[in-house]
């Protein structure tokens, strides 16, 4: 039975027990517990489809429960448990979870997935008859990646990110393309499995997709704007920073350019959130009751 570990087979009942059905394949046994089937009244002679694999008693057993991941199948899991010692516990849609090797994890712990997010694996069965998630390479993914339309330029997408390098990442988007962030289109790296956020930069002539994880400039702004507003309100609504401000002084404080400070700043007076008198910024209190 060893030999269809990882796989869904069509098994013949052969006896009714107490805890479940007995199965035959081959002259091979395996048991089918109760509470791993979908039917409470198979009878001897009938086929049954079923999924083998090791119980948390280390006994190979069956399973109605036919997950998507199986040995030679791949599709998204998701992570379920991460622990540093061993590997990425995944949820396959079995009672038991299975582990991507910490071996295949990448060599930066902080980029290791979370609970919640997905990764594409397919299973394998090693010499002890233990079932290890094995990550989709390269070649899995563009088998099932589609071209995507030049009509997506500068659209939002959304995606996970399957695979790392030092210049960038790649993400499978919702909709199947394969998409490129390179690191100068990032804030923070993110790391394997996470689902993003993303805007299409551009659309390659092979149909995939280079994006990027920064905000459109309105957007960008409308950050800037929000952080100098939020500063107003710690500070009672009035500050002694302005266009004729120092660059450094105002980088020392709000992190971003005199440039950008200028932009925001132009935002807000033209929004009439603020006003400028004599070097000095004055929140309008009409933001606080009003859009």
């Amino acid at each position: 039975m060893e030999k269809y570990l990882g796989t869904s087979q069509t098994m013949t009942v052969t006896q009714v027990l107490t805890e479940g059905y007995l199965l035959t394949k081959n002259d091979q046994e395996v048991l089918l517990k109760k509470g791993n089937s979908n039917r409470s009244d198979l009878q001897p002679g009938e086929l049954v489809q079923v999924f083998l694999y090791v119980d948390y008693d280390h006994e190979i057993t069956a399973t109605t429960i036919i997950p998507k991941i199986q040995v030679g199948h791949y599709s998204f899991g998701t992570v379920t448990e991460v622990r540093k010692d061993l590997g990425v516990f995944i949820d396959i849609g079995i009672e038991k979870d299975v582990v991507v090797s910490l071996d295949d994890m990448p060599a930066l712990k902080h980029l290791w997935p979370k609970k919640g997010d997905r990764l594409m694996i397919s299973l394998r069965v090693d010499e002890k008859n233990r079932i290890w998630g094995v990550l989709a390479t390269e070649r899995e993914f563009k088998a099932i990646a589609r071209k995507a339309d030049p009509n997506l330029f500068n659209q939002n997408i959304s995606g996970t990110v399957y695979r790392l390098l030092k210049i960038g990442s790649f993400i499978l988007t919702d909709n199947y393309h394969i998409g490129f962030i390179h690191e100068s289109e990032r804030t923070s790296e993110p790391r394997l499995g996470e689902y993003v956020k993303a805007r299409v930069i551009s659309v390659k002539p092979d149909g995939s997709l280079n994006l990027s994880l920064r905000g459109r400039v309105h957007e960008v702004l409308s950050d800037d704007a929000e952080m100098i507003l939020t500063y107003l309100r710690s500070v009672g609504g009035e500050m002694g920073f302005g266009d004729k401000s120092d660059p450094d002084a105002i980088r020392a404080k709000f992190g971003i350019s005199k440039a950008q400070f200028k932009r925001a700043l132009g935002t807000l007076m033209k929004q009439k959130k603020v006003t400028q008198q004599a070097g000095v910024i004055t929140k309008l209190t009409k933001d606080d009751t009003s859009d």
